[in-house]
Protein backbone atom coordinates (compact mmCIF):
# COMPACT_ATOMS: atom_id res chain seq x y z
CA UNK A 1 0.00 0.00 0.00
CA UNK A 2 2.83 2.40 0.93
CA UNK A 3 4.61 1.61 -2.35
CA UNK A 4 1.41 2.33 -4.34
CA UNK A 5 0.92 5.68 -2.56
CA UNK A 6 4.54 6.61 -3.18
CA UNK A 7 4.20 5.77 -6.88
CA UNK A 8 0.99 7.79 -7.17
CA UNK A 9 2.60 10.75 -5.39
CA UNK A 10 5.60 10.60 -7.79
CA UNK A 11 3.33 10.64 -10.86
CA UNK A 12 1.34 13.57 -9.41
CA UNK A 13 4.57 15.49 -8.69
CA UNK A 14 5.85 14.99 -12.26
CA UNK A 15 2.52 16.10 -13.77
CA UNK A 16 2.32 19.12 -11.47
CA UNK A 17 5.85 20.14 -12.39
CA UNK A 18 5.01 19.93 -16.09
CA UNK A 19 1.86 22.00 -15.64
CA UNK A 20 3.76 24.59 -13.64
CA UNK A 21 6.24 24.92 -16.46
CA UNK A 22 3.45 25.36 -19.01
CA UNK A 23 1.69 27.94 -16.85
CA UNK A 24 4.88 29.90 -16.28
CA UNK A 25 5.64 29.79 -19.98
CA UNK A 26 2.21 31.21 -20.73
CA UNK A 27 2.66 34.06 -18.25
CA UNK A 28 6.23 35.02 -18.99
CA UNK A 29 6.72 33.78 -22.54
CA UNK A 30 8.94 31.04 -23.87
CA UNK A 31 12.37 30.78 -22.26
CA UNK A 32 15.20 32.39 -24.21
CA UNK A 33 17.25 30.27 -26.56
CA UNK A 34 20.64 29.06 -25.47
CA UNK A 35 22.98 32.04 -25.21
CA UNK A 36 25.64 32.31 -27.91
CA UNK A 37 29.24 31.58 -27.19
CA UNK A 38 31.28 34.40 -25.72
CA UNK A 39 31.96 37.07 -28.30
CA UNK A 40 29.46 35.72 -30.84
CA UNK A 41 26.44 37.85 -31.85
CA UNK A 42 22.95 36.61 -31.06
CA UNK A 43 21.05 35.00 -33.92
CA UNK A 44 18.13 37.41 -33.42
CA UNK A 45 20.25 40.55 -32.98
CA UNK A 46 22.29 41.86 -35.91
CA UNK A 47 25.96 42.27 -35.19
CA UNK A 48 26.98 45.85 -34.46
CA UNK A 49 29.76 46.79 -36.81
CA UNK A 50 30.15 50.20 -35.20
CA UNK A 51 29.34 51.97 -38.48
CA UNK A 52 26.19 54.06 -38.96
CA UNK A 53 23.52 52.72 -41.31
CA UNK A 54 24.00 53.51 -44.97
CA UNK A 55 22.11 56.51 -46.29
CA UNK A 56 19.69 56.36 -49.16
CA UNK A 57 21.38 57.18 -52.48
CA UNK A 58 21.69 60.93 -52.84
CA UNK A 59 20.19 61.60 -49.38
CA UNK A 60 21.79 63.11 -46.30
CA UNK A 61 21.59 61.36 -42.98
CA UNK A 62 18.97 62.84 -40.69
CA UNK A 63 20.40 63.94 -37.34
CA UNK A 64 19.57 61.70 -34.44
CA UNK A 65 16.98 62.91 -31.96
CA UNK A 66 18.88 64.00 -28.85
CA UNK A 67 17.60 62.70 -25.52
CA UNK A 68 15.97 65.20 -23.19
CA UNK A 69 16.36 64.69 -19.45
CA UNK A 70 13.27 65.60 -17.46
CA UNK A 71 12.98 67.65 -15.34
CA UNK A 72 15.86 69.86 -16.51
CA UNK A 73 18.83 69.29 -14.21
CA UNK A 74 21.21 71.88 -15.60
CA UNK A 75 20.84 75.53 -16.65
CA UNK A 76 20.35 76.03 -20.37
CA UNK A 77 23.44 76.87 -22.39
CA UNK A 78 23.53 80.29 -24.09
CA UNK A 79 21.83 80.24 -27.48
CA UNK A 80 24.30 80.80 -30.31
CA UNK A 81 23.21 83.45 -32.84
CA UNK A 82 22.24 81.89 -36.16
CA UNK A 83 21.93 78.40 -34.68
CA UNK A 84 18.89 76.15 -35.20
CA UNK A 85 17.85 76.85 -31.60
CA UNK A 86 18.03 80.60 -32.24
CA UNK A 87 15.57 80.13 -35.11
CA UNK A 88 13.14 78.09 -32.99
CA UNK A 89 13.23 79.99 -29.70
CA UNK A 90 11.17 83.05 -30.80
CA UNK A 91 8.15 80.77 -31.31
CA UNK A 92 8.13 80.23 -27.53
CA UNK A 93 8.49 83.91 -26.71
CA UNK A 94 5.41 84.92 -28.71
CA UNK A 95 2.42 82.57 -28.98
CA UNK A 96 1.06 81.91 -32.48
CA UNK A 97 4.13 83.27 -34.25
CA UNK A 98 4.36 80.22 -36.51
CA UNK A 99 1.13 81.12 -38.35
CA UNK A 100 2.12 84.78 -38.83
CA UNK A 101 2.74 85.35 -42.58
CA UNK A 102 5.45 87.86 -41.66
CA UNK A 103 7.51 84.93 -40.30
CA UNK A 104 7.16 82.79 -43.40
CA UNK A 105 10.75 83.47 -44.48
CA UNK A 106 11.87 81.15 -41.66
CA UNK A 107 10.11 78.17 -43.29
CA UNK A 108 10.68 75.92 -46.29
CA UNK A 109 8.66 73.02 -47.71
CA UNK A 110 6.86 70.97 -46.65
CA UNK A 111 5.99 73.25 -43.71
CA UNK A 112 5.85 76.42 -45.85
CA UNK A 113 3.31 74.97 -48.27
CA UNK A 114 0.97 73.97 -45.44
CA UNK A 115 1.27 77.41 -43.82
CA UNK A 116 0.64 79.18 -47.15
CA UNK A 117 -2.49 77.09 -47.77
CA UNK A 118 -3.66 77.86 -44.25
CA UNK A 119 -3.28 81.59 -44.98
CA UNK A 120 -5.29 81.26 -48.19
CA UNK A 121 -8.06 79.36 -46.39
CA UNK A 122 -8.26 82.02 -43.67
CA UNK A 123 -8.42 84.85 -46.22
CA UNK A 124 -11.22 83.08 -48.09
CA UNK A 125 -13.37 83.19 -44.96
CA UNK A 126 -13.74 79.41 -44.81
CA UNK A 127 -12.21 79.12 -41.35
CA UNK A 128 -8.94 78.10 -39.77
CA UNK A 129 -6.94 75.02 -40.67
CA UNK A 130 -4.22 75.17 -38.02
CA UNK A 131 -4.31 75.71 -34.29
CA UNK A 132 -2.96 79.08 -33.13
CA UNK A 133 -0.40 77.59 -30.71
CA UNK A 134 1.13 74.61 -32.49
CA UNK A 135 4.57 75.42 -31.07
CA UNK A 136 3.05 74.79 -27.64
CA UNK A 137 1.61 71.44 -28.70
CA UNK A 138 -1.85 73.08 -28.57
CA UNK A 139 -1.56 73.41 -24.78
CA UNK A 140 -2.90 76.37 -22.85
CA UNK A 141 -0.42 79.24 -22.94
CA UNK A 142 1.18 79.97 -19.58
CA UNK A 143 4.33 82.01 -20.08
CA UNK A 144 5.57 81.61 -16.50
CA UNK A 145 5.28 77.80 -16.62
CA UNK A 146 6.87 77.58 -20.05
CA UNK A 147 9.75 79.93 -19.24
CA UNK A 148 10.45 77.99 -16.03
CA UNK A 149 10.42 74.50 -17.57
CA UNK A 150 11.46 75.05 -21.21
CA UNK A 151 14.45 73.04 -22.34
CA UNK A 152 15.91 72.78 -25.85
CA UNK A 153 18.51 70.47 -27.34
CA UNK A 154 19.76 70.58 -30.91
CA UNK A 155 21.42 68.01 -33.14
CA UNK A 156 23.14 68.93 -36.39
CA UNK A 157 24.23 66.66 -39.22
CA UNK A 158 25.58 68.54 -42.21
CA UNK A 159 22.85 70.78 -43.61
CA UNK A 160 20.10 69.19 -41.52
CA UNK A 161 19.23 69.74 -37.88
CA UNK A 162 16.70 68.89 -35.19
CA UNK A 163 15.73 70.97 -32.18
CA UNK A 164 13.91 69.08 -29.44
CA UNK A 165 11.78 71.27 -27.18
CA UNK A 166 10.41 70.02 -23.86
CA UNK A 167 8.28 71.89 -21.35
CA UNK A 168 5.51 71.40 -18.78
CA UNK A 169 2.11 73.10 -18.73
CA UNK A 170 -0.47 72.39 -16.01
CA UNK A 171 1.63 69.47 -14.84
CA UNK A 172 1.62 67.82 -18.28
CA UNK A 173 4.96 67.33 -20.07
CA UNK A 174 5.14 68.17 -23.77
CA UNK A 175 7.84 67.36 -26.30
CA UNK A 176 8.18 68.61 -29.87
CA UNK A 177 10.74 68.26 -32.64
CA UNK A 178 11.59 71.02 -35.09
CA UNK A 179 13.27 69.89 -38.30
CA UNK A 180 15.49 72.40 -40.04
CA UNK A 181 17.62 72.58 -43.17
CA UNK A 182 20.38 75.02 -44.04
CA UNK A 183 19.57 77.04 -47.14
CA UNK A 184 22.08 79.60 -48.45
CA UNK A 185 23.78 79.65 -45.07
CA UNK A 186 20.61 80.13 -42.99
CA UNK A 187 18.64 77.56 -41.02
CA UNK A 188 15.05 77.16 -42.22
CA UNK A 189 12.24 75.17 -40.58
CA UNK A 190 11.00 72.30 -42.74
CA UNK A 191 8.61 70.63 -40.30
CA UNK A 192 7.26 70.61 -36.75
CA UNK A 193 6.30 67.36 -35.01
CA UNK A 194 4.68 66.66 -31.67
CA UNK A 195 6.05 63.58 -29.94
CA UNK A 196 3.41 63.98 -27.23
CA UNK A 197 0.41 64.62 -29.47
CA UNK A 198 1.61 62.43 -32.38
CA UNK A 199 0.98 64.97 -35.13
CA UNK A 200 3.13 66.70 -37.73
CA UNK A 201 2.62 70.06 -39.44
CA UNK A 202 3.48 68.49 -42.81
CA UNK A 203 0.51 66.09 -42.50
CA UNK A 204 -2.13 68.83 -42.37
CA UNK A 205 -4.30 69.23 -45.46
CA UNK A 206 -5.38 72.87 -45.62
CA UNK A 207 -7.59 72.79 -48.72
Amino acid sequence: MARTCLLAFSVFFILASGLSGVAAQGLFGAPPANPPADGAPSASTPADSGAPPANAPGGAAEPATPPVAWPPSEPAAPIQPGSPTAVVRPFYDQVGLEIDPAQRSHFIDPAKTVLDKSDALRKSGQGECLDPNMALDNADYNKDEIDKSLKTLESINGDQAKVVVAFVVAGNPHRLEWKLKKVDGDWKISDLLSVTGEWALSQYQCE
